[in-house]
């Protein structure tokens, strides 16, 4: 992997999602079926059917093994499932869902809201509304969706070791009102409980501050690799050159020091919960 990974798009319409679209029209089709028939044998309907073959919709792993078995693909439909689910994720975004995935250690910096692996769905829902342009309601459920599945890194066994420093600007910042900021909140609480995972906040108060150059994220992979990962503006890097991730370590360790530990953070979230 290159220091800097430039990531293929995937967007609707194109990429793996024309390839899986045209792959299942032929299987399709030589199983003489129409598309009626092949959405009651797996639970969806004729139009479903045609958005998948369309490439405007992305089909979720379990009709894509439904189909594979019912129109006798051998494999080939389902072996295409790893690519056609990274699409549910921004371009930028998918090789760093992929190291996400697999990681044994996750820390992240926080600063614009709260990191995606802690967001309630109803505060996910609220960001994805708010993005600059406005995305099409089809692809906000569809982002809403690949980042609460993301969220299954809390289930998994053995459990990764995860830590999040959060600035307390974002915390104060009621994205999606009130009610929408005290189920996150109440949410946070809720992760908190967690063994494997620490939750620290930043406060406004700190007159020294290790990460005025922006947020990232530190990933350590089953091999013992080592990457940081940074975006902005919808441009993002993927960092394995050694040094670079040292420096990004370094920076981390510094704001853990500088941020409140986690039973203060807990205190704090609390607090702000018994205020409003």
């Amino acid at each position: 992997m290159d220091d800097e990974v430039q990531q293929p798009e995937y967007e609707f319409g194109t990429g793996i999602l024309c390839v899986f679209g045209r792959q299942l029209k032929l299987f399709r089709e030589r199983a003489g079926m129409d598309r009626a028939r092949l959405g009651s044998l797996t639970g969806y309907s004729a139009s479903t059917i045609a958005s998948f073959e369309q490439a405007r919709r992305i089909p979720p792993p379990k009709f894509i093994d439904q189909a594979d078995e019912v129109l006798e693909a051998v494999g080939v439909l389902s072996a295409s499932k790893e690519e056609v689910a990274r699409a549910q994720y921004p371009a930028f975004f998918r090789d760093a869902a992929k190291l996400e995935a697999e990681a044994l250690v996750l820390h992240v910096y926080a600063t614009q809201a709260v990191p995606g692996l802690l967001q309630s769905e109803e505060y996910a829902r609220a960001v994805f509304a708010m993005w600059r342009p406005e995305l099409d309601e089809e692809v906000v459920e569809q982002r809403l969706t690949a980042r609460l599945a993301r969220q299954g890194i809390f289930s998994r066994r053995p459990a990764p070791h995860l830590s999040f420093v959060i600035e307390e600007a974002v915390l104060l910042r009621p994205l999606g009102g009130e009610a929408v900021w005290r189920g996150q909140l109440e949410h946070l609480m809720l992760i908190t409980e967690k063994r494997n995972v620490e939750i620290q906040v930043m406060p406004l108060s700190r007159q020294e501050h290790a990460g005025l150059a922006g947020p990232f994220t530190l990933m350590e992979m089953k091999d013992g690799r080592r990457i940081g990962y940074a975006e902005v503006q919808g441009d993002s890097r993927v960092h394995t050159e050694r040094q670079r991730v040292r420096e990004l370590e370094r920076t981390y360790g510094t704001l853990r020091a500088q941020a409140h530990t986690p039973a203060e953070s807990r205190a704090l979230i609390e607090k702000l919960l018994g205020e409003r």
